[in-house]
């Protein structure tokens, strides 16, 4: 047991100090005051929502997940079904699912509750900057060392900021008025998000039809439109995506 532990600081010792784990910390550094005021705004929320601040307090650990957690929290004020609120939650995160897919070659070599722990911390942001840094799956024990001292520095930090200003944001829910306009730093951070991550036209398409589907399903109740606008986007895709050229080779 104690070598176990013993090997485990090494490991994180390891991380921390690797040249990767300061730039992934840096590079986050750049977005994370927008993210830490929707993350304060997203603590006031679940407090005026009428969550206790040990519900609230449970949310922000557990759940970390900004939009899902806005998505949810009207819901549960509103006394909505449990499965509305579930599959809000489930449609507005999807998009990890196909995070997840791409990551799978990066770190498919890593033990099980490490590939966990790198899920939980994984985000919007950090996906964008990791795979801006590494296009490719490591090809040896370097780069996987690299690459995950990277990822560590840059989804620490950005966990760090995130749950200090949503603890602050429970802790002074009652004090913090709404003309701050905190949720528009969130706003601000996940269009900056959303534009970095628009590359190809398809991208572009989708996120336009996206947009129009939630203005135009705005009345819906249970903040359904949110539902609609991913269906369409994702129906959209479907339809207009080229399928890959077939294998030509000559089979044995």
């Amino acid at each position: 047991m104690a070598s176990a532990a013993a090997r485990l600081r090494g490991s994180l010792s390891g991380l921390v100090h690797h040249p990767e784990f300061r730039l992934g910390a840096r590079e986050i550094s750049g977005v994370a005051p927008g993210m830490a005021a929707w993350g304060l705004m997203t603590g006031v929320a679940m407090v005026n929502s009428g969550m206790s601040a040990v519900e609230a307090v449970a949310m922000t650990l557990l759940v970390f997940a900004g939009s899902s957690q806005l998505a949810a929290i009207p819901l549960i004020a509103a006394s909505a079904p449990v499965w509305v609120i579930l599959a809000a939650g489930f449609c507005v995160n999807l998009r990890f699912v196909v995070f997840s897919a791409h990551l799978r070659s990066y770190v498919m070599h890593l033990p099980r509750w490490v590939r966990l722990l790198a899920g939980y911390l994984s985000t919007d942001m950090t996906y964008v900057l990791f795979v801006r840094r590494f296009s490719h799956p490591p090809a040896n024990a370097g780069q996987r060392h690299a690459q995950l001292a990277y990822l560590a520095g840059n989804g620490g930090l950005n966990w760090l900021s995130w749950q200090v200003f949503s603890l602050m944001g429970i802790a002074l829910a009652q004090w913090v008025p709404a003309s701050w306009g905190l949720g528009f730093a969130g706003i601000l951070a996940l269009i900056g998000m959303s534009c970095s991550l628009a590359s190809t036209t398809l991208r572009r398409v989708s996120a336009g039809v996206a947009g129009a589907a939630a203005v135009a399903a705005f009345a819906m109740p249970y903040k359904l439109n949110i539902v609609v606008a991913i269906a369409a986007a994702v129906a959209l895709c479907l339809m207009l995506e080229s399928p890959a050229p077939p294998d030509r080779r000559p089979h044995a």
